[in-house]
């Protein structure tokens, strides 16, 4: 960010909190700090404001001598933290974070707030938790399509002229309408063959055979954005149909008003801005992610056994190996009567681990099960490994932490999920229209952004995951920080 840029955006800050004018030598001063917080510039002026509102500045008007003091006070602070040799723990820097650990959230239509569940979930659902599923999963998606401005309603007509009328229908109001309309909905197989779009108001049948998609799986219990209109048969042409867009993640953090929805905690600015600077400077910290630890495997073992020697030697070790199942090359299901010798071979892992003191000390170890590995269940999330296989694997690795499937780790101000699972088959298959590589238009407009290719138009980081037990001697692995 510019510093023009950053002059404007404190004088704004400023302003709201009723600080009416800032001398110049005051505003280089804020900038000049804020500045050192890259992509973190709004954090640090909110710590800078708010350490000058607790020193009741009897003016409106932001002298350079009490800016220069806090700021001191604030540079004072980092400096006795990276002095401290405990400045960075390893529980603040890496956090796991079980699925079953995670408070649930539901969103209030009316009051247009999220409300944190009290009291304990069960593990098992009850015969209405598949409708509440779809329902919290549709107002989430729902008060976010409210604030996108293609699918808002414009207050004047002229707000009209350039996206069109795009406002989400619902689908009660679909019965005796016109032209083409705009909805949301979940489809679903109601009866054998037809396939029904349905909201919270009522379902109609659906046509995609002449449907117009965006990039993506389309399969049943997805929640889609369509438009068209009402046949005279009842039925609803579906012309375009996509995934509802994308919502920065900035703009969704200033909207759920510090409500920790990740897990991990919700971090002070000052903590946050401890950690983003920490985390720039960990530029060797690296994650090393393994799939299909085959403990059974002679081959497997072998390779796991050389990637471990070939980390033990670098100069900074690996600050989390991640290691996916499954675990066995047999799926644990009923027939599986080899329970006693897969908690052996756990036990040899521990030992093959504690045989590398520098990785055994300095690195944590995660194990995440597989789809066929051990556990109540394989309904997701999948709970951790049974402590029966891990207990003498423990003994040997103290850093060892068995977690479900998925599970989410936060790495200084990073949040990551790590989820074992084959879906891009499963979900390939249940397709209900052939996938697309092209991208639709939002009304059939020729505006530059598409409100539903923004959906799917987005780059992300892609890991790949290699099978141990395949010819590949070293797994996929990749470094996050700096």
């Amino acid at each position: 960010m510019d510093a023009l840029t950053l002059r404007k955006k404190v004088q704004r800050k400023a302003k709201i909190r009723g600080l009416y004018s800032i001398k110049l030598e005051a505003l280089d001063e804020i900038v000049s700090f804020v500045s050192r917080f890259h992509g973190f510039e709004d954090d640090a002026i909110e710590l800078v404001l708010d350490d000058l509102h607790e020193e009741s500045l009897k003016s409106p008007i932001l002298e350079k001598d009490g800016v220069h003091r806090v700021i001191s006070k604030l540079l004072a602070a980092e400096e006795a933290e990276e002095a401290s040799p405990n400045t960075i723990t390893s529980t603040t820097a890496l956090c796991i974070i079980d699925a079953f650990d995670i408070s649930k959230f539901r969103y209030d239509p009316i009051k247009k707030i999220f409300h944190r569940h009290t009291g304990d979930l069960p593990i098992h659902g009850d015969a209405p938790a598949k409708a509440a599923l779809y329902r919290d999963r549709f107002l989430l998606l729902s008060q976010r399509l409210s604030r996108d401005q293609h699918f808002s309603k414009p207050a004047f007509d002229i707000g009209m002229s350039h996206f069109g009328s795009c406002e989400i229908s619902p689908i009660q109001s679909l019965v005796g309408q016109t032209g083409r309309k705009w909805v949301m909905g979940v489809i679903s197989q109601m009866e054998d063959g037809h396939f029904y779009l349905e909201d919270l108001t009522a379902s109609v049948e659906i046509n995609l055979s002449n449907a117009k998609i965006t990039t993506g799986l389309f399969t049943e219990n997805t929640i889609i954005v369509a438009e068209g209109e009402m046949l005279v048969e009842g039925i609803f042409q579906v012309v375009t149909c996509g995934f509802p867009p994308l919502e920065e993640r900035d703009k969704s953090l200033k909207l759920l008003a510090g409500q920790d929805f990740f897990g991990g905690g919700v971090l002070p600015k000052e903590e946050t801005l401890r950690l983003a600077d920490l985390e720039k400077k960990a530029v060797n910290d690296m994650f090393v992610i393994l799939s299909d630890i085959w403990l059974d495997s002679e081959e497997a073992m072998g390779k796991l056994e050389t990637i471990l020697d070939g980390f033990e030697n670098v100069e900074v070790v690996p600050s989390l190996f991640v290691l996916m199942g499954n675990f066995c090359s047999h799926p644990c299901n009923i027939a599986f009567n080899s329970f006693s010798s897969l908690r052996l071979q756990f036990g040899k892992l521990g030992k093959m681990i504690a045989a590398h003191p520098r990785l055994n000390k300095h690195s944590k170890f995660l194990f995440i099960p597989g789809p066929d590995d051990a556990g109540p269940s394989t309904v997701l999330p999948r709970c951790a490994l049974p402590k029966y296989l891990t207990e003498e694997l423990q003994v040997h690795v103290p850093n060892a932490t068995f977690s479900s499937n998925p599970c989410r780790v936060r790495f200084y101000t990073q949040e990551i999920v790590f989820f074992r699972q084959d879906l891009l088959y499963r979900m390939r298959r249940s397709c209900l229209i052939p996938p697309s590589t092209e991208e639709t238009t939002c009304c059939h407009h020729n505006s530059s952004k598409s409100s539903l290719s923004s959906s799917s138009s987005y780059s992300t980081n892609y890991l790949e995951l290699r099978p141990l037990s395949s010819s590949i001697s070293y797994s996929s692995c990749d470094s996050f920080g700096g």
